[in-house]
């Protein structure tokens, strides 16, 4: 049974492929150094990351995590911290400091003069750390600070590199920099922090469980007093994405039973779910609905729901959009302007008809000649002629001139003594009770034959 444990074991075994504690050393001292190479592979990587960020690209931000060298002064404070080199540390956290600061400068200055600056979701993302990313800064730093320490290496430390996700929250740090946007920047410089110092600490772990050894002589005292401060920065670091954690499970909850409720409460009585908002940092729900009108049954019944999924009713918010009352309403209203406009159409229409109806009596007016002609001629052959026309008859009385109405005449075209005066006085009673009026004006016109 023994044989067996210790044969499982080998497997899990690390240091039969560690590479030699010097070449280890060696290597971590090349990484922490910023300058020539090293400092314009960052500057580069820094503004592919950033414009990334600002292109919400989330292969860019990928391709500048793979080229950063963020990871080396990180790995070097957690295996200075483990064997105790003060000196490695000092440097490695003077090369991190001057590395983020040029990190921020750089960013900050890309965000500054870039024309699009407004915050994407891959900027957003980088801006509430959580525990969850605890776990993943410091399960990439164990995988990471492994495999340095491994003579078969492989791909592990840019898969590392892209999981721990360095440069992100630093660029989004130094657009909250540029833009003045100091949630961004503490939020996103926060979870720089938790990645940092998590994998540190993945290395200063491993560096001790392979047993790394101790660089320097040091005190048992001032061994403790690492360890406490490295305890604290460790705690301090901890707790707060502890917090936040619970709260983004809370909020995950939260807005899973907001959406139970809506999906029970998108149609009701007619009335349709127009729009809805769920806030789940101040357990809001925002509903609006339109349809045939919230009556104080279905107002009770929504407010029942939400009851039953645990959501708090004093921050339930029921608005009413366009209901069946105003749509009739302006229908009615539409109608009978409607109904007014098709009125005032029919008596222009009724109008129009009526004045081209007197236009027509107008016209064939002259044409009314034709007809007395047609009906006088075979009791008077002797009668050539027939004008007839509407005129006024004007009349001067006391140096005023009147007018009277209109007054018919009729003009009959005859040779000379072709009608005797009795005749003629016939004709003029015969216009009279043909054409109803006493006013009709007769004349005889004798041509020369």
């Amino acid at each position: 049974m023994e044989k067996r444990v210790d044969k499982l074991l080998q497997w899990f075994d690390l240091r039969s492929e560690m590479e030699g504690y010097d070449i280890i050393h060696e290597n971590i001292e090349k990484g922490i150094v910023f300058r020539g190479t090293n400092l314009w592979v960052l500057m580069f990587a820094i503004v592919v990351a950033s414009v990334g960020l600002n292109m919400n690209s989330t292969a860019v931000i990928i391709g500048a995590m793979l080229i950063s060298p963020l990871m080396g002064p990180i790995n070097g404070m957690g295996y200075s911290l483990a064997t105790y080199d003060f000196q490695l540390l000092r440097r490695s956290l003077k090369n991190f400091s001057f590395a983020v600061g040029v990190s921020l400068l750089t960013s900050a200055l890309y965000f500054l003069l870039t024309p699009i600056n407004e915050a994407h979701s891959e900027l957003l993302a980088r801006t509430s750390p959580t525990i969850y990313d605890v776990i993943i800064a410091l399960f990439g730093g164990l995988a990471g600070i492994v495999a340095m320490s491994s003579r078969l290496k492989g791909n592990v430390i840019p898969g590392v590199a892209i999981a721990t996700a360095l440069m992100p929250p630093i660029c989004t740090a130094g657009y909250g920099l540029a833009t003045l946007q100091f949630d961004f920047f503490f939020g996103a410089l926060y979870l720089f922090t938790i990645n940092t110092v998590f994998i540190a600490f993945a290395a200063l772990i491993v560096c001790q469980f392979l047993k790394f050894p101790i660089r320097s002589i040091v005190d048992p005292a001032r061994k403790r007093h690492v360890n406490r401060v490295t305890s604290a920065v460790i705690v301090f670091t901890l707790v707060p994405s502890i917090i936040f954690g619970i709260n983004l499970v809370k909020n995950e909850e939260f807005s899973q039973r907001a959406d139970s409720f809506i999906g029970e409460v998108t149609l009701l009585g007619g009335n349709y779910l127009q729009n809805r908002q769920v806030h789940p940092a101040t357990r809001t729900v925002e509903l609006l609905y339109s349809g045939y009108g919230l009556s104080d049954s279905i107002r009770e019944e929504i407010i029942e729901k939400a009851l039953f999924h645990r959501l708090d009713t004093s921050r339930l918010m029921i608005s009413q959009g366009y209901d069946a009352s105003m749509v009739q309403e302006n229908v009615r209203k539409y109608q009978s302007e409607s109904e007014r406009l098709s009125a005032q159409l029919a008596a222009t229409t009724f109008n129009l008809r009526k004045s081209e109806g007197r236009v027509d009596s107008i016209r064939n007016i002259p044409l009314f000649g034709e007809k007395i002609l047609s009906e006088i001629k075979p009791l008077f052959p002797q009668i050539a002629g027939c004008s007839y026309a509407e005129t006024y008859l004007f009349s001067a009385v006391n140096d005023s001139t009147l007018r009277s109405g209109m007054v018919p005449m009729v003009v009959f075209t005859l040779p000379r003594n072709g009608l005797r005066p009795a005749d003629r006085s016939r004709i003029e009673e015969w216009l009279k009770n043909r054409l109803g009026n006493e006013q009709v004006k007769t004349v005889f016109e004798e041509v020369r034959n």
